[in-house]
């Protein structure tokens, strides 16, 4: 089984080609897409994504309107914000709508894996504590 379930992000073909190599050599299930609504399809029709690895940068719906969608529709998917061009300002936005850490690319590859991993674990994490709850409640409704 992969470490992670990944959609990948970004408007540029070869970064993502390459991106794709170097994580799936790590044990990770990676998705690609090139802009911020083919992100929001890929999301739709596979539930099991965990992360999202996410360019800021990128024409039409950029990262940071994207950022805010996947939360809106998608609230327990984690996302990493990955940027050449990295503001103060964006890395700020990114951060207050939710985002899981922003990195700056080029990133070295081993962060980005250990960053992968760790919102990984959060979001799973996440999702057995809501399960929790359920089932409390459930076994609660019949005593």
């Amino acid at each position: 089984m992969a470490i992670a379930q990944v959609l990948l992000v970004d408007d540029e073909k070869p970064f993502v080609d390459t991106m794709i190599k170097r994580l799936t050599k790590r044990e990770m299930d990676v998705t690609p897409a090139y802009d911020g609504n083919e992100a929001l399809a890929k999301l739709k029709e596979n539930p099991r994504i965990e992360v999202v690895i996410l360019d800021v940068k990128m024409p039409g719906m950029d990262g940071i309107e994207t950022l805010g969608e996947i939360k809106k529709g998608y609230p327990l998917v984690e996302v990493i914000m990955l940027t050449g061009h990295a503001t103060v300002e964006s890395a700020i936005e990114g951060m207050k709508k939710g985002a899981f850490d922003y990195l700056m690319k080029p990133c070295d590859i081993e962060l980005l894996v250990s960053k992968v991993t760790e919102a990984g674990i959060k979001k799973r994490h996440h999702e057995e504590k809501i399960i929790e709850a359920q089932m409390r409640e459930i076994t609660t409704r019949r005593t």
